[in-house]
């Protein structure tokens, strides 16, 4: 009250409708400020993935002595596996190999869908080691971070369906891995201990662990592209929840279905995730082991989790189809009413006309 005294006191009654329309005006600026405010808050608000948890690298014992680093990563959706072991040969710095998806008792029965290579050059004690499986996944023991870069440029010649440079990177998981004593490989502390005094054995549960890590890896890329997709029909949905048009046509809603039901064909019956691979089946001690190293990773959980995921956005997609559908359907509606009410208008015409004659 005071300040509206004092302000009517000191200044003339016709500048009294000036100050009103300024603090009006401030009001309605401070107004719009909160609102912009509140949208950026709202944008910036919006959950993006945290993405998942990898294996960490422990820093000392990358620095102790007999711990070397196994990396692995997927490029595609496949290689032809065939003209990439004629070109690791041609490199001639590695040494390719096909394994066999027979039995322990020597019979080899169908080649498995990987090549193991072993390099012919050795920078140190230690061997390495590379697998290329044919779903687009590479596993590479005691591999430097330069010849993984290498790597990738290598295979780009080979793949069907390249997936981009930062879902690659972004999915690759590396662990330590040394040799133990113990009468069976293991995986403690997040690194792997393979048997030290077996060489086969050795060589057994090296693949067994690169075939459970590269289903892990290509999981991860899956579950990369899903979070891509979620992500662009985010704005339909939000569309939804605010009673605004939708913004997509009936065209990319067919394209996303399909886009959802190649990624599930891919997951459930394309791949080895829900099944044990034949290589196994009459190898108990490496299937045990297969196990384990797939719950370390926790594909069973993943794989559970994706096809919640996949089966929400199929929910989404089928409403809008539907919606998009009855749209379609009420326009042909308007269209016939209004095509009926032509026709009734010229009959009326053609009767008004007998009737003036």
């Amino acid at each position: 009250m005071f300040c509206f005294t004092a302000i009517r006191a000191c200044r003339p009654c016709s500048l009294w409708p000036s100050v009103v329309t300024a603090a009006i005006r401030r009001q309605s600026l401070n107004t719009r400020s909160s609102l912009a405010s509140s949208a950026a808050q709202s944008q910036s608000g919006i959950k993006k993935r945290v993405q998942r948890r990898k294996p960490a690298l422990v820093e000392d014992t990358g620095q102790r002595h007999g711990y070397w680093c196994v990396s692995a990563f997927s490029t595609a959706e496949e290689f032809r596996l065939e003209q990439l072991s004629a070109a690791l040969s041609k490199t001639n710095m590695y040494e390719p190999t096909c394994l066999y998806s027979g039995s322990d008792d020597g019979e080899e029965t169908a080649p498995a869908d990987v090549i193991h290579a072993v390099s012919k050059f050795h920078v140190t004690n230690e061997p390495r080691h590379l697998y290329f499986f044919r779903e687009g996944s590479v596993v590479g023991w005691n591999v430097s971070d330069l010849e993984v870069s290498s790597l990738i440029n290598f295979v780009a010649e080979h793949e069907i369906g390249s997936y981009d440079d930062h879902i690659v990177m972004g999915e690759r998981e590396s662990m330590y891995y040394a040799y133990t004593n113990d009468k069976k490989s293991s995986i403690q502390k997040g690194n792997v201990y393979l048997i030290g005094n077996d060489v086969t054995a050795s060589d057994l549960d090296r693949y067994t662990f690169s075939n459970a890590m590269a289903h892990s890896v290509k999981l991860g890329t899956w579950e990369a592209l899903l979070e891509e997709y979620i992500d662009s029909v985010e704005v339909v949905t939000q569309d939804l929840q605010n009673g605004r048009p939708i913004r997509i046509t009936r065209k990319e809603v067919m394209k996303k279905t399909g886009e959802l039901f190649g990624l599930r064909h891919r997951i459930n019956l394309s791949s080895d995730l829900l099944d044990l691979p034949d290589f196994y089946w009459e190898r108990e001690h490496l299937e045990t082991f297969y196990r384990s190293t797939c719950n370390y990773f926790s594909i069973s959980t993943r794989l559970k989790t994706m096809n919640i995921k996949i089966n929400h956005c199929l929910e989404l997609v089928e409403l809008l189809s539907h919606h998009l559908s009855d749209k379609h359907h009420i326009r042909l509606e308007w269209m016939i009413i209004v095509l009926i009410m032509v026709e009734v208008g010229f009959e009326i015409i053609h009767y008004a006309q007998l009737f003036i004659k």
